[in-house]
């Protein structure tokens, strides 16, 4: 049985909302999302789901995915929101 680990990471920014919608349509033509303003989920296959919320200066992302490919994931969400986010520096601090 694979172990599904789960991660959170709070990125500061103004612009959370922003780009918590931009990641779910991007990804909406290949996975199950939902979506708002201030909250989105994406479900992918092999039990990762990315959850999104959205504050008026964070965007904070949970990441459960399987042990052996959640290193992957978080680079692959990281790199998605920067693309996003390029007039700004943000900094992903994952936990655990």
């Amino acid at each position: 049985m694979t172990q599904i680990i789960q991660s959170t990471c709070i990125v500061a920014t103004g612009n959370g909302s922003r780009y918590l919608q931009q990641l779910c349509k991007h990804w909406a033509h290949k996975f199950e999302v939902e979506f708002d303003p201030s909250q989105g989920r994406i479900a992918m296959p092999e039990d990762r789901v990315v959850r999104l919320a959205a504050t008026p200066t964070t965007l904070e992302i949970t990441l459960d995915a399987p042990a052996e490919t959640t290193e992957h994931m978080r680079h692959i969400v990281d790199s998605h929101v920067a693309r996003f986010a390029f007039r700004e520096e943000l900094v992903f601090n994952w936990t655990p």
